[in-house]
């Protein structure tokens, strides 16, 4: 292959766990490699960009990447890192989910190309939906024993009363079911290579070694690498913000706010993800390593960061958005700026501004700015407050200066429902305009 892959991810963070003989297979021809996602909702957030990531890095290596979307494993739940048993999703929500998923993946890997390293997308509901119990505890039960499935951590935890009250059959079988998906993969597509993070890494060697038992000679080859789970650096969860989990599908994490979750990176995370969630080359990312060390108030790392991820996320087009709706807050913007965002990331940009609800016949026959400012929201304490900020020419409606003489109308709405009101650089107020 053009370049040692392995040798690559282990620069940039992305190997925990290899098995022996991974890295020559993928240096000695194009190899077929699995990450499976589970369903467990309709979008997937940014915990699972570390795996589409691998995807990616993989087939620019010119090898085949295989996205599996656990239809069969996701009816049952998989235990790792788990303290309690999950609670199992109806066929209608697990369709919904896959769905979704895949839509997802689809916007990452092109999964219609016509070369011999084209991704390719499963579910393994596919070849589950048909396997009787008798047929699959008679096949592939036989071939693994307890014992070797009790030694897994992620078993042995939950048996030994470490974490929740034990485990049940449905989910001690998981670790088998993901295994077949390895052994199916291999027999179908040839695949040599199953990755996924650092949890897995007991659910993945039980593919192999299923692998292993149901094959003989060189059909028996099977190889296991897992990435390490991220982490911030001051210990809190990885992908979490104020408002939960941050959403790869821009109508549960707005495109803004998904920028700002980077940007807000601290200096030694974003040392890290810049290796993570980029594909920038070693020489930029050591530049920008060296520039941000030299003055590190410019954020030189994090602004890059947060461009480079938004833009494979989204688009270059949606990062200019979040970029505008970034700087209404802190830089020079206009009235047209404000009027260019969607609500939700008007309403992003302006969480927790204060605000007063006005009906929609006052803002019809026009409100005046004593009335905006003091008397209909109590903005600024008095009416007399009002007159002299007015006087003082420190008033805005929508990012441009007026006077007392201004009058809002329904011209003024954003979104057609907001007008911001602003006194100075800092101080910002929402009218709300509801009917009745």
């Amino acid at each position: 292959m053009a370049h040692n892959l392995v040798e690559e991810l282990r620069w940039r963070g992305m190997i925990h766990d290899i098995m022996p003989g991974t890295e020559e297979q993928l240096e000695k021809e194009m190899t077929t490699a699995y990450i499976g996602f589970d369903p467990t909702s309709d979008s997937l957030h940014i915990g699972s960009l570390v795996p589409i990531i691998l995807l990616v890095h993989l087939h620019k290596a010119g090898h085949r990447p295989i996205a599996l979307v656990g239809g069969a494993t996701g009816m049952i739940g998989d235990p790792s890192g788990k303290s309690d048993e999950r609670n199992l999703l109806n066929e209608e929500m697990l369709a919904k989910n896959v769905a979704g998923i895949k839509k997802t993946l689809a916007r990452f890997l092109n999964f219609e190309g016509s070369e011999a390293n084209t991704p390719i997308l499963v579910n393994n509901f596919d070849w589950m939906k048909n396997f009787s119990f008798i047929e699959f505890a008679r096949d592939v039960g036989k071939r693994i024993t307890v014992n070797y499935m009790m030694a897994k951590d992620s078993v042995k935890k939950r048996i030994s009363g470490e974490s929740g009250g034990g485990m049940s059959f449905t989910e001690f079988t998981y670790q088998l079911i993901q295994g077949y998906d390895f052994y199916h993969l291999h027999k179908t597509y040839d695949c040599k290579l199953q990755m996924g993070g650092s949890d897995q890494w007991g659910n993945i060697t039980t593919g192999t070694e299923l692998v292993r038992r149901m094959n003989v000679g060189e059909e028996a080859k099977a190889f296991a690498a897992t990435c390490p789970l991220i982490t911030k650096a001051d210990g809190s969860k990885f992908g979490k913000s104020e408002g939960g989990n941050v959403w790869l599908d821009a109508e549960k994490t707005s495109v803004y706010k998904f920028y700002q979750f980077w940007l807000n990176t601290s200096d030694v995370d974003a040392e890290k993800y810049i290796k993570i969630f980029t594909f920038l080359s070693r020489k930029e990312i050591s530049t920008l390593i060296e520039e941000h060390k030299k003055a590190p108030h410019l954020r030189v790392l994090q602004k890059r960061l947060a461009e480079e991820i938004t833009t494979f996320v989204h688009s270059r087009e949606l990062l200019d958005k979040a970029i505008t709706a970034s700087n209404i807050l802190f830089g020079k913007s206009t009235a047209s700026d404000l009027k260019s965002l969607d609500e939700q990331t008007f309403l992003d940009v302006f969480a927790g501004v204060p605000q007063a609800v006005l009906s929609v016949e006052e803002i019809e026959e026009g409100i005046d700015m004593i009335g905006a400012l003091s008397a209909k929201t109590s903005f600024l304490k008095s009416n007399g407050d009002a007159r002299r900020a007015l006087k003082e020419n420190s008033i805005a409606v929508n990012k441009e200066k007026v006077k007392e003489d201004f009058v809002i109308t329904k011209e003024n709405l954003i979104a057609n429902q907001y007008v911001l009101l602003q006194r100075g650089r800092k101080n910002y107020f929402l009218l709300k305009i509801e009917s009745n």
